[in-house]
């Protein structure tokens, strides 16, 4: 069963998790020809001070 773990800003809304999660799973189950009850998602909340882009800091989310 495929494992999808999603690493995202702190502070992103559950409407939008929820979307993200619908669209991974659609495609992961689609492309490994799975049902999509075997495809599992999980998100990590990492907050801002601890998230670097090119070697600086991440305010907030994107909107």
């Amino acid at each position: 069963m495929p494992f999808v773990n999603i690493r995202i800003l702190k502070g992103h809304s559950q409407q939008r998790k929820d979307e993200i999660a619908r669209r991974v799973t659609e495609a992961v189950s689609e492309v490994a020809e799975l049902p999509k009850e075997a495809v599992w998602v999980v998100f990590e909340d990492v907050a801002a001070a601890d998230w670097y882009v090119s070697g600086k800091p991440v305010v907030k989310p994107r909107e």
